[in-house]
């Protein structure tokens, strides 16, 4: 039996679930991931879970925040006070919006979650959506080139 190693490229599908039961990712056999094993694209354990896998053989494994989408940061949950954007875009609790932050003296656009609008007040969460989650994954290893 074969198993990838290092700098190998592997095919596979799989489906990712919060606790919740909640799938956030689906990768079906029809349309696999091709990546290669080494390369950071995928965090560190679902990587040390391939390398012991054989092809068409499932495996399900749970990853913590800190290897997910990082903790949730409370100091990215901020209040903005901005009449014009709730007159233009009438924020409500669950869009996601697009604002412009400063990053070391750049200015960039980033996601952010409404969390609620007070007046002129909006609550926003920078925190990816998945940032705090446990993520488990169902991984089936289709092919190793």
């Amino acid at each position: 039996m074969t198993h990838p190693k290092k700098n190998d490229t592997v095919s596979l599908a799989f489906l990712g679930k919060l606790d919740n039961g909640d799938i956030f990712i689906s990768v079906e056999e029809k349309e696999p991931l091709q990546t290669q094993i080494g390369n950071s694209d995928l965090p560190p354990t679902v990587e040390d879970t391939l390398i012991q896998m054989t092809v068409g053989e499932v495996r399900k494994i749970r990853i913590p925040p800190e290897e997910g989408f990082g903790p949730r940061q409370k100091v990215l949950v901020q209040t903005i006070d901005n009449q014009s954007m709730v007159d233009t875009l009438q924020p409500k609790p669950g869009m996601i919006l697009s604002l412009k932050v400063d990053k070391e003296g750049v200015e960039e656009k980033v996601p952010a979650t409404v969390i609620s609008v007070e007046g002129s007040q909006v609550t926003v969460d920078y925190n990816h959506p998945l940032a705090g989650h446990h993520l488990t994954y169902e991984l089936k290893l289709l092919a190793i080139q």
